[in-house]
């Protein structure tokens, strides 16, 4: 039996996450995209909290553009709140996505602006 696309998103983000954690020196950056906006969170795995979040749906420069200049921004305003928190290096977690598009955009703009990973 074929497995849906959520299906193999969600076994890859388990088997990612099995290698991946996020600590208090080095956070996880993990996404998440839907159909017409994007996320992004700042997440501590050993305390089991988030540090920072950043979303297309709370930012006005992210109203009303395209999506991929929506990750764009989204990236770089989530730099910049990471950044002002003390942290500059993260672990990315691209949930099961695969890295191009709009998860590639975002990964670039964070990059850009400073964050290392």
């Amino acid at each position: 039996m074929a497995l849906s696309k959520e299906q193999r998103r969600m076994r890859i983000k388990r088997r990612s996450l099995d290698k991946s954690r996020g600590t208090a020196e080095r956070p996880r950056l993990c996404v998440f995209r839907s159909n017409t906006q994007f996320y992004a969170q700042l997440i501590d795995d050993s305390t089991g909290k988030t540090l920072a979040s950043c979303s297309s749906l709370g930012l006005k420069e992210a109203q009303g553009i395209a999506k991929i200049e929506q990750a764009k921004v989204i990236g770089k305003a989530m730099a910049e709140k990471v950044i002002a928190a003390g942290i500059t290096n993260v672990v990315f977690d691209r949930s099961g996505y695969l890295y191009h598009g709009r998860v590639k955009h975002f990964a670039e703009a964070a990059r850009e602006a400073g964050l290392k990973f």
